[in-house]
């Protein structure tokens, strides 16, 4: 199911999403290497992006010693580590791995995955600036993307794949949206055997995307793997978006939409 637009008007114009979204395209296009896949690319993501490794160890890579060598010999192969280390001492000997998360949450690995980052950032985005308030909405957002990333930490913390893009963060826009509008109608492209178009709530939309997270992020457990889809910051950040909606809003959801037939 690829939501479209929804039918929740809001009561301002929701600047923080546009920036987020401005900010998210910008750094895309602007600062980070877009060739999916190239040495330019892969060197950038390991200066900037998040490595789980470094997080729980309190170094970078580069300043890891003996340590950093070995669990990237145990992810690249053997004497993989020496080599990507000493590269790493040259290219960014002082990389601060918390900094990294923040930057992270505006980092994208291609073209698809900020697509379909910014699409759900669009559509969703609007309705819970609009409850929240637009400074409240910003510190929600950064406090999902720490979550998120939280929770995948606690997941895989020896991993040295870099780790990036602003699911998590929207994955707790996603989770506040599905408390405060659940009944919202949202036009969703829907492929399964025959392609179309209907009217859905949000409540089934956001819910069966966010059990889709979950039954991924299971099936990922004791998988080592060379990349991927970072499923447990997706449901660190829904359930973190749930959770302080629940929190702050408990009895006082949104208006009642109208009811819409389904197409």
């Amino acid at each position: 199911m690829i939501p479209l637009r929804d039918a929740n008007p809001t009561s301002r114009v929701p600047w923080v999403t546009y920036a987020l979204v401005a900010a998210n395209i910008a750094v895309f296009l602007l600062w980070q290497p877009i060739t999916r896949g190239s040495a330019a690319q892969q060197a950038f993501f390991f200066c900037h992006a998040e490595i789980p490794w470094e997080v729980s160890q309190g170094a970078n890579l580069a300043g890891g010693g003996a340590a950093a060598r070995l669990a990237m010999d145990e992810a690249y192969g053997a004497g993989a580590g020496r080599e990507l280390q000493a590269f790493l001492a040259q290219r960014c000997p002082t990389k601060s791995p918390y900094l990294s998360i923040l930057v992270a949450m505006f980092l994208h690995g291609g073209w698809l995955h900020i697509a379909g980052n910014m699409l759900y950032l669009w559509i969703f985005g609007n309705n819970v600036e609009d409850r929240l308030g637009r400074v409240a909405f910003v510190v929600f957002y950064l406090l999902g993307g720490l979550a998120a990333a939280g929770l995948q930490l606690a997941f895989d913390p020896t991993s040295v794949i870099p780790s990036l893009g602003a699911s998590g963060a929207i994955g707790a826009v996603l989770g506040a949206y599905l408390v405060l509008f659940p009944g919202a109608r949202v036009t969703t492209l829907v492929t399964f055997i025959i392609i179309s178009v209907v009217q859905l709530p949000a409540g089934v939309v956001l819910g069966g995307w966010f059990v889709l997270q979950l039954f991924q992020g299971v099936g990922s457990l004791g998988a080592r793997v060379g990349g991927g889809v970072a499923y447990w910051a997706h449901v660190g950040g829904f359930a973190f978006g749930v959770l302080a909606a629940l929190a702050l809003y408990r009895g006082r959801r949104g208006p009642a939409t109208p009811s819409l037939p389904y197409a």
